[in-house]
């Protein structure tokens, strides 16, 4: 699989960081790719993350998981029933 770049400063900045690293410009590309997924991973809140999770695994949230979990499901679960 391969990755043409095209626009010029984006090939400087590739260049740049594989030479920073010490690495080829596959592995920059590679450790680029890996740290900004990383950042957006980290910033996203509970409930994209969810969305993000719902998406990938194909799941659809139905009306009935809209509802809220009764209180005896909480009581029961943390031994209070």
């Amino acid at each position: 699989m391969t990755i043409n770049i095209t626009n010029p400063e984006v090939d400087r900045l590739a260049r740049q960081f594989a030479k920073m690293e010490g690495v080829s410009l596959t592995e920059a590309v590679a450790i680029a790719m890996r740290e900004a997924v990383e950042r957006r991973r980290a910033s996203e809140t509970a409930q994209q993350t969810a969305a993000r999770l719902r998406a990938e695994l194909g799941i659809a949230l139905t009306p009935e998981a809209r509802k809220p979990l009764p209180r005896s499901f909480y009581d029961e679960i943390s031994g209070e029933s």
